[in-house]
């Protein structure tokens, strides 16, 4: 099972940077802090007098989506924390759980869940962002997706997935697909 601080022990080389006494809590906050700073991902405002609405530059540093930049769109609502912000890919992708359309499929954005991982009052932005780069690798999800295609086509071709964005036109993704 990858767990983050074994990816940060691996990217670290075997460092744990974990100060003696700092607790689990502390301890988990400071990796996923850490993993977030790599540089994967980036915010943006287009309209500075509007904090609730921005967008996220999402540069995944490994997997299928290695060295691709996708963009998301966030608005958060006035009854934010009691519902999660509403969040939209710009970037056309060929991805399990984002559909063509920019919908995302992610537990922790939904209002209600039965599995009891959707949105609760004590989740933060920062859960957002990373459950958003954590889309393009560890929960990348075949098992159930929002965009059955892209996952059938996964389980015939394991070695590439590719993304709209490589493709001027949708002749030049179906090539891109097919080959």
């Amino acid at each position: 099972m990858l767990t983050l601080a074994s990816k940060l022990k691996r990217d670290d080389g075997g460092k744990t940077g974990r100060a003696s006494g700092a607790s689990d809590s502390t301890h988990r906050v400071s990796i996923r802090d850490r993993l977030l700073t790599k540089g994967t991902c980036k915010a943006n405002f287009p309209d500075e007098d509007k904090l609730h609405h921005f967008q996220l530059a999402v540069s995944p540093d490994e997997g299928y989506y290695q060295s691709g930049k996708f963009q998301f769109e966030i608005d958060v609502p006035e009854a934010y924390n009691m519902v999660p912000p509403k969040v939209r890919c710009l970037t056309r992708i060929w991805h399990p759980n984002i559909t063509e359309n920019g919908e995302i499929c992610l537990s922790l954005l939904r209002e209600h869940s039965i599995d009891g991982t959707g949105w609760a009052p004590t989740r933060t932005l920062k859960d957002v962002v990373w459950g958003l780069n954590s889309l393009f690798t560890d929960l990348l999800n075949f098992d159930d997706p929002l965009n059955i295609d892209a996952a059938e086509h996964h389980l015939r071709d394991k070695v590439r997935l590719p993304c709209f964005e490589e493709c001027k036109t949708i002749t030049d993704t179906l090539r891109a697909i097919l080959t």
